[in-house]
């Protein structure tokens, strides 16, 4: 009997390994309590919001008397965030975008979901960077796209143009890169970017339908040392930022997030016009209209980077200690692992026997690494440490 769509049925299969380890940590918590389990498998911001998402969530509330509070609002979100956002990602960008170019987003995934209903034909290929979040070939596979993962050279994972290149083809419609790096913590180089910029200058010359460059950004604030986050909007006219406000304001949970359409682009209005009727008729219909609220009242504010800065000092002594080489993480909240032994599942399965979870790097389309997630309480990496030289044998 076949239940499912094939495509799902694959999608199932290949997530798994994270399923697998999540269920594992469910049972190890039930096993040995909670307090004695290392759980580094999920990227969930702990960091508490700004202090000012309390007041702002107060103004909120006052509303909820008001006829329509929280009713629908415009498919691309209130005018006045959009606003809001324009000024803001114009710093970040060094491009003077406008409210007309954002379109609020159910968080960056429901954003890279508009922009591929709206942009890609079956048969159509996604060039990204590997290793890679993990969920970018269901987002694609969605509209019959392909996800064509080119392999960057370990251990940095910097950005290989000259490899990127090798891989277009006549199919090929999206370059997506995703800078700070889910899960190697790499940032892209403005040396790297550059390169990129031409690369796309030459593949479009002449090209009816135009390769993108998507730049999937949740983690943009996240970065330490005083590591620079290039602008994206100047590489390309066909460029697109993604983002969300996850991790920046730690409100995952929220799913706010935006599209940003850079105004050089050719028929850019028509570019907006299509991500909103995709928003609206993929089931999105506008982005949560709280959430929009708050971003519109925390758009300048952040979370305590510092926190997460320690907690990486603090994970980076661990793993050393243990023997465990990796390069240090620039952004983001992950160091990506040499697995010993260069077998990541039967590396992850001997930290498991020690109450570590991590995930495997073939989940990432990199084999023989594994992930572990620093948004957890400094209190819980200091004490694994001691499993983790036990897993190593240390």
């Amino acid at each position: 009997m076949q239940l499912l769509a094939k495509n799902v049925e694959q999608s199932l299969s290949g997530s798994s390994l994270i399923r697998k380890m999540f269920e594992q940590g469910i049972e190890l918590k039930k096993k040995f309590g909670a307090e004695n389990v290392f759980d580094f498998s999920l990227g969930n911001p702990d960091v508490p919001s700004p202090p000012k998402t309390v007041e702002a969530l107060q103004d909120i509330a006052a509303q909820a008397r008001q006829p329509l509070a929280f009713g629908y609002c415009p498919n691309a979100g209130f005018p006045a965030v959009r606003e809001k956002l324009a000024t803001v990602l114009s710093r970040e960008q060094d491009t003077a975008v406008a409210a007309e170019h954002v379109v609020m987003t159910v968080g960056a995934a429901g954003g890279l979901v508009s922009f591929f209903r709206a942009v890609l034909e079956a048969g159509d290929e996604i060039l990204v960077p590997s290793p890679y979040f993990v969920e970018y070939g269901a987002y694609v596979g969605h509209f019959g796209g392909v996800l064509v993962p080119v392999p960057m050279a370990a251990p940095t994972f910097a950005l290989d143009v000259a490899a990127l290149e090798a891989k277009v083809t006549p199919k090929t419609r999206v370059i997506l890169i995703n800078t700070p790096n889910n899960p190697t913590g790499v940032i892209y180089s403005r040396e790297q970017l550059g390169e990129l910029s031409l690369l796309l200058a030459r593949v479009n010359q002449g090209r009816e339908r135009p390769v993108f460059l998507l730049s999937d950004e949740p983690y943009r604030l996240l970065r330490y040392d005083d590591a620079e986050v290039p602008p994206v909007l100047p590489l390309s006219p066909y460029s697109i930022v993604v983002g969300s406000y996850s991790k920046s304001l730690s409100l995952a949970g929220e799913r706010i997030g935006y599209l940003l359409v850079n105004p050089a682009m050719p028929e850019v209005a028509k570019m907006t016009a299509a991500l909103t009727m995709t928003t609206r008729t993929l089931g999105f219909v506008n982005a949560p209209v709280i959430g929009q609220q708050l971003v519109g009242a925390l758009c300048h504010e952040g979370v305590d980077v510092s926190i997460y800065a320690r907690r990486r000092a603090a994970m980076a002594e661990v793993l050393t200690v243990a023997g465990l080489k990796f390069t240090m993480p620039q952004g983001a909240f992950y160091f990506f692992v040499e697995a010993l032994g260069g077998d990541d599942m039967a590396f992850t399965q001997r930290l498991v026997g020690e109450n570590i979870l991590a995930v495997p790097g073939r989940g990432f389309g990199c084999p023989g690494y594994f992930r572990v997630v620093f948004c957890v309480d400094e209190k819980i990496i200091r004490k694994s440490g001691e499993a983790f030289k036990r897993a190593t044998g240390i």
